[in-house]
């Protein structure tokens, strides 16, 4: 049986656990059946992927869909990678739900709607033609829908399902437009009819290319498409969370790989710019938006959107290089982004699942109502923290190696020709250094505010460990984070036949080097040594803790703290998430967030606090979407008395039609 036949029967499998989890969902064995088999599925679906990567590619033809096409299936090296992100992250959160599960309320809005995600997802990345990728599309669009929409009981759920749903409509909208002008006037929807169509016109490109940034942009969370992420990865469930921002925006970056680098030809250098800009802006303002937040799910899904621009900003290289013949560099590009991908799957993953164990153990998101959570919780802090340096690109964890690796083609960019590329690519380079900036205030910021210090209500009093599973994917996943830190070239050297079927080139294997160093140009430009670097940390680390146990004093002296004039305030004395923001909300506030401060001083002769009141809007909704559904709303009340007219006005109307259709046609001939 050939891989994409494996892969087909693995789809399969986990629609049979859908259909199982309808009849199975208010039992008690629903949760363990369906989660363990999606575990099972996709441990066998990591194994196809790896074995696939270096592989030729397999394919199958199905006698499904449209009759004069089938269903067209294809598993390549690209494929295979994606797959293997699929495959690893709904491992980790299937292993994850057979513990959080327990605390779903409703698992019949769960349980059915899972596998159906994850199978959705699986048959994207192998569909070889539009009819099966769009009608996949959908499959995955619709059953997250469903997920986000489990809680429906709360009112901004339902508002966050309803906004993601009509994103993931325009989304697909935009898909199909953009297949329908590569498939042509011959109107062949295979892939490989589309690869082998010469695009020459320019209009023709650019209509594609901006309809897959519009679709998979608005999938992946592109500034300003983003609107539904920071609204919907909180409403849905902890695992599906991990979910959505670390699998499901990677189908959204495969999606337009697919199509730009793939079935639309050989790249134009004006291609990248669109692409270098949209993806410079969201990881800046990604970041800016997180560091705002005090919701712990909804500031990890304000980073999704920082880290999903890293990723763009690295295909936009990529298309700008192979657009002028710099193979190496292309490559070196291609790489980065695509390891980031990967690596994003797994610390925000972690993330997520962390921000679970919060919730289940406090019943509360808010970081200013959380703290102290490291004695409660030391095995999920220690995982989370973990993740927390590798989403910041501290060294030598694998958030790190991707971003080092998009400096240095950022390094190569004055070789470009185009004066436009020359501007621009420093430019966004300067962005992503301020988001790599950002993004370590920002974790520092949840990280002390949730874990550290002391307990800043009540509810952290309770607070107790995850259970065995939870920890287990935690656990698993930040290991990963470390080993693909200090051993980046086995997932660089894993990348190779996928980045060189897409750009001809690929990165010099690195697992050849000595002590395991990395080199993406020459060892007289740059390294790297993930190893290295964490024998020195690790060993530094344990000296210094020798040094203090040794040296330092046992007397403990306790003091009472400065309260200002205000005793018994407590743990209000500690930082606060919104003091420790305060200093980037006042540098930027004005211009990215239209916020604004007020003080609230207490009556004369009252001994009460003063207060600053502060407020912020999200700039892309107030103003791109606010107007749309305000004239959407105009035109529905304008046009509702169409509902109310007469029998012999609704014939005038299809009569007045009818001349115009007649004259349009008399003109055309």
């Amino acid at each position: 049986m050939s891989m994409v036949a494996l892969v087909l029967s693995g789809a399969a499998a986990l629609l049979v656990l859908a259909v199982l989890g309808v009849v199975c969902g208010r039992t008690g064995a629903g949760r363990p059946l369906i989660y363990g088999g999606s575990l099972l599925v996709c441990i066998a679906g990591t194994v196809i992927a790896g074995m696939s990567i270096a592989g030729e590619p397999s394919t199958i033809v199905l006698p499904l869909g449209l009759p004069w096409l089938g269903a067209h299936f294809r598993l390549d090296a690209l494929g295979a990678f994606f797959l293997a992100i699929i495959t690893i992250g709904g491992a980790g959160a299937s292993l994850y739900a057979l513990g959080y599960g327990r605390h779903e309320h409703e698992p019949l809005r769960v349980l059915p709607f899972y596998p159906a995600f994850l199978a959705g997802m699986t048959l994207v990345v192998v569909a070889d033609d539009a009819f099966s990728f769009l009608f996949c599309w959908e499959l995955m669009s619709l059953s997250s829908w469903a997920l986000v929409l489990s809680h429906h009981r709360d009112r901004e759920n339902t508002r966050a399902a309803y906004i993601y749903l009509l994103m993931a409509t325009f989304g697909s909208l935009a898909l199909l437009l953009a297949f329908g002008l590569l498939a042509g006037p011959g109107g062949n929807y295979a892939f490989a009819a589309m690869r082998e169509t010469a695009h020459s016109s320019t209009v023709l490109v650019a209509l594609v290319l901006s309809l897959s940034l519009l679709g998979a942009g608005s999938k992946a969370g592109l500034v300003p498409l983003h609107v539904w992420l920071p609204l919907a990865h909180p409403a849905a469930p902890s695992h599906v969370s991990a979910l959505m921002s670390g699998v499901m925006t990677k189908v959204a970056i495969y999606a337009f790989v697919r199509i730009v680098f793939d079935l639309l030809g050989p790249p134009e250098w004006w291609w990248s710019l669109p692409v270098l800009s949209i993806g410079g802006t969201t990881a800046a303002l990604g970041v800016l938006y997180a560091l705002m937040e005090r919701d712990l799910k909804r500031l990890l899904a304000y980073s999704t959107i920082e880290n999903i621009g890293i990723v763009f900003l690295g295909l936009g290289l990529a298309i700008a290089f192979r657009a002028n013949g710099m193979a190496g560099a292309a490559a070196l590009a291609l790489t980065a982004a695509l390891f980031h991908a990967f690596n994003h799957m797994l610390f925000k993953s972690v993330l997520f699942f962390g921000s679970g164990t919060v919730l289940v153990a406090t019943g509360e998101l808010n970081i200013e109502r959380l703290g102290g959570l490291i004695h409660r919780m030391p095995y999920s802090s220690a995982a989370f923290l973990i993740a927390c340096l590798a989403i910041s690109a501290l060294p030598p964890l694998n958030g790190f190696a991707s971003e080092w690796l998009m400096f240095q083609s950022i390094l190569v960019s004055p070789d470009l020709p185009q004066w436009g590329l020359k501007l621009l690519v420093p430019t966004v380079g300067t962005l992503l250094a301020l988001a790599a900036a950002l993004a370590a205030a920002c974790f520092v910021r949840a990280f002390g505010i949730t874990y550290l210090g002391r307990p800043r209500s009540a509810v952290t009093e309770q607070a107790h460990e995850a259970d065995r599973y939870s920890l287990a994917a935690m656990i698993g996943f930040a290991a990963l984070c470390v080993v693909t830190g200090v051993f980046p070239g086995l997932v660089i050297d894993g990348l190779a036949p996928a980045v060189h079927g897409l750009v001809g080139a690929r990165m010099p294997p690195q697992l050849s080097l000595p002590w395991l160093s990395i080199v993406p140009i020459a060892d007289s430009r740059s390294s790297y040594n993930g190893l290295m670097i964490f024998l020195f940390s690790a060993s530094s680390a344990i000296l210094a803790a020798f040094v203090v146990h040794r040296l330092a004093s046992r007397v403990v002296r306790r003091a009472g703290l400065w309260d200002c004039g205000y005793p018994g305030l407590g743990p209000l004395t500690q930082y606060s998430a919104a003091s420790l923001s305060q200093p980037i909300r006042r540098v930027f506030g004005s211009y990215v967030f239209r916020s604004s401060e007020r003080v609230e001083m207490p009556a004369p002769g009252e001994m009460g606090p003063a207060r600053i009141r502060k407020t912020r809007h999200d700039m892309a909704w107030e103003m791109l979407y606010e107007p749309i559904v305000a004239g959407v709303a105009f035109a529905s009340e304008r046009l509702n008395m169409l509902q109310f007219l007469t029998i012999r006005r609704y014939l005038g109307f299809v009569f007045v039609a009818l001349v115009f259709l007649l004259l349009a046609l008399a003109l055309w001939q």
